[in-house]
């Protein structure tokens, strides 16, 4: 019941974090039709999740709860990309789309390998 409550607790706050982190991108950012707040933040979401996993999975405790399931689970937003997709395709922007699909994978796998190494080093 407690690791429910960390995780309840994590994910409030990655969601407040990615609303405002977002926002703020989109409006300094904003770049033909481009999705950059989701973007960033899940690129930003991937590094942590890879610092946060090679560290705290060692550790059976409830930071791994809070930080990995809560607050990367609250930050990052898998739906709202597949939504954006979707509108980017609904309006005919089919190059901002396949641009936006793999940026998101290439530069999210490599955002967890750099948060893995930064954290075992």
């Amino acid at each position: 019941m407690r690791n429910l409550f960390y995780i309840f607790i994590g994910g409030g706050l990655g969601s407040v974090f990615r609303f405002l982190i977002s926002n703020f991108t989109q409006k300094l950012w904003n770049i033909n039709s481009f999705p950059m707040g989701t973007f960033v933040v899940n690129i930003i979401g991937c590094f942590l999740i890879g610092v946060f996993t090679s560290y705290f999975i060692k550790f059976d405790n409830y930071l791994k709860f809070l930080l990995i399931t809560g607050f990367c689970g609250g930050f990052t937003t898998f739906s709202t990309f597949s939504a954006e997709n979707y509108s980017l395709w609904q309006s005919g922007n089919y190059s901002i789309l396949i641009l936006y699909v793999i940026l998101s994978v290439i530069v999210g796998l490599i955002a967890v390998y750099f948060g893995l190494q930064v954290s075992e080093n």
